[in-house]
């Protein structure tokens, strides 16, 4: 099979599943293309069967602001038409939905057909999808999409709910590489970060405020008053700033370590004793899927997805946004208790690997994608 893939190439969780998804295709022999403006972060080597295809924008003078989306349509239509791609499969409805529906249209005209597949990840749903200037074009290209897969049932019932959608919409969790992302024995963080034996938290994100990084700062300065710790915060974003600012304004700033974007993130979640989600919104929760196939007990908010995801006092905990008083508890318990932790670290691991593993999840889009080829509509 011949698979277009569009996505963010940024560090969040739909780049991420979407390259993921094509590395393995591909190792299934499967032809992927990507297409995109860059090159997506997690698609650091070369892996045999995948192709990029730079999106190239104008910078005409005429035009005030860039026009990705036509720039992507036009992208799609070369790749389909000269690549002989089965079907087209993007990430994130705005714009790349609309991009794949006009190429669609484009490629009819010249009796090709090309069928596309629209995975919602979240934000393009939950917020910037509800923008007046935008509903009705996520509506419109969510219904004229051949098939939808959604991350969670949150994010299907959200999506129906709000855009008064009647198609169908398949859930398809996100998964993890359970080989990749495991615990490593001999962890060169842990050894340079905590030479005191010090507890030591994780959180990573693109730091976008709904994303709550602050109160990962906060759960650390109630918990340092019972144990030492140290807390790890990997990625960046627009809140970067204010973090470094709080951490410095509370005293933390020796016991705040930020290590920006990073590519070895088995090695830092094999450093996590717990790992902190403390997300206004969030429609899975890849990250914490991540930290659970590492042993690390998750505290999160109860939004979104989660709790189809973190089993509460099983898992880890989930306690209401913003609530950091309970969520330091939580972690209190866990980092004072070595059986409860060790414990709630197994259940982490084995729910990771029981229901989100690469095996489980690959096949169930490689199902998708036949039926959709196969179906006359």
């Amino acid at each position: 099979m011949k698979i277009g893939i569009t996505c963010y190439p940024t560090y969040g969780g739909s780049g991420v599943i979407a390259t993921e998804l094509g590395i393995e295709l591909a190792k299934l022999g499967h032809e992927v293309h990507f297409i995109s403006y860059a090159i997506p972060q997690r698609l650091s080597r070369f892996v045999q069967n995948i192709f990029f295809h730079e999106v190239e924008i104008s910078n005409y003078p005429l035009f005030e602001h860039q026009l990705y989306g036509l720039a992507l349509t036009s992208k799609m239509v070369d790749v389909a038409k000269y690549e002989g791609l089965d079907l087209i499969h993007v990430h994130y409805a705005i714009p790349h939905a609309t991009s794949a529906y006009l190429a669609s249209r484009i490629l009819e005209r010249e009796n090709k057909e090309l069928k596309f597949i629209t995975t919602l990840h979240g934000t393009d749903i939950t917020l910037a999808g509800l923008e007046p200037s935008f509903l009705p074009l996520v509506k419109f290209s969510i219904e004229q999409s051949n098939g939808v897969t959604a991350v969670s049932r949150f994010l299907r019932e959200k999506t129906l709910t709000n855009y008064g959608i009647e198609k169908e919409i398949r859930v398809i969790n996100n998964f993890v590489d359970t080989e990749k992302f495991k615990r490593k024995v001999d962890c060169v963080y842990r050894e340079k970060i905590a030479s005191n034996s010090e507890k030591i938290l994780v959180h990573i994100s693109n730091f976008r405020p709904i994303k709550r990084v602050t109160d990962a700062i906060r759960i650390l300065e109630l918990v340092r008053k019972e144990i030492p710790a140290k807390l790890l915060l990997a990625g960046d974003g627009p809140d970067r700033s204010e973090c470094e600012r709080l951490a410095r304004q509370l005293g933390l700033q020796k016991e705040v370590i930020f290590l920006g974007k990073q590519d070895g993130l088995p090695q830092i979640l094999s450093a996590a004793d717990v790992f902190l989600m403390p997300s206004q919104s969030e429609s899975f929760g890849l990250s914490a899927l991540e930290a659970m196939a590492c042993e690390a007990p998750v505290i999160s908010s109860s939004v979104g997805g989660l709790p189809e995801l973190i089993v509460h006092n099983e898992t880890g905990y989930i306690a209401e946004i913003g609530d950091i008083n309970r969520m330091a508890k939580y972690a209190i318990d866990l980092l004072t208790n070595e059986k409860k932790h060790k414990l709630f670290a197994r259940n982490a691991r084995k729910r990771a690997v029981k229901f989100f593993d690469k095996s489980r999840i690959v096949p169930q889009y490689l199902d998708y994608y036949n039926e959709i080829l196969n179906s006359s509509l």
